[in-house]
């Protein structure tokens, strides 16, 4: 399946782990899903209105996975837009959907280290590179974020770490299309996850 490298979207502040308040809209907010695994299928609003489609299933799994006792990462946001009209990043479909989810190391020290974050990236590459390579229609993005983390003792400045954003889009022309291709970027999202996630 392809995946490239992301700029991604500026984010306008310094991102914390955990965060308290979102500069979309003071409605979201930050779940401990290690701690609550419940409210994956049940407070997470953007993918509520899609939940007819078996994407959102794969994603509430592949958030259940990585939250999971036996992960060695965890999340710590996410977000999606439904299919809307394709804004050309694909030729020959009109539709597009997108998402993304942010993940990090449970073990908030490894964080502090960016080499670590790019050999979680690389492997997720190299998965994704390997598996489903007749896919055309979804893509992952990967984009490493710097982030504070306020939990961590000791000065400010020596809890600056990193995250990874991992972007996702899926192309069609109607809507059972696009979320069709989600839902397949999404399951070779998880098993990409799931082989870094468990330290294998």
């Amino acid at each position: 399946m392809k995946s490239c490298e992301y700029d991604g979207e500026a984010f306008t502040e310094m991102r914390s782990h955990p965060w308290h308040d979102a500069v979309a809209s003071t409605d979201y907010r930050y779940y401990d899903l290690k701690a609550h695994p419940e409210l994956i299928r049940t407070a997470l609003e953007d993918y509520i209105p899609w939940s007819q489609y078996a994407a959102v299933t794969q994603l509430y799994e592949l958030l259940e996975g990585l939250n999971g006792t036996a992960s060695i990462l965890e999340s710590n946001d996410c977000a999606f837009s439904g299919p809307s009209q394709s804004e050309g990043l694909q030729l020959g479909k009109s539709l597009q959907c997108e998402g993304r989810v942010m993940i990090l190391f449970r073990e908030l020290e490894l964080n502090l280290s960016r080499p670590r974050i790019e050999e979680l990236t690389y492997g997720i590459h190299v998965y994704l590179a390997e598996h489903d390579r007749e896919f055309e229609w979804g893509m992952v993005g990967t984009t490493v974020v710097p982030v504070r983390y306020i939990d961590l003792p000791g000065e400010e400045e020596q809890n600056l770490g990193y995250q990874l954003m991992l972007s996702f889009w899926a192309w069609g022309d109607s809507e059972p299309e696009v979320m069709g291709n989600l839902d397949r970027v999404l399951k070779n999202l998880a098993q990409a996850l799931g082989e870094a996630g468990t330290g294998g």
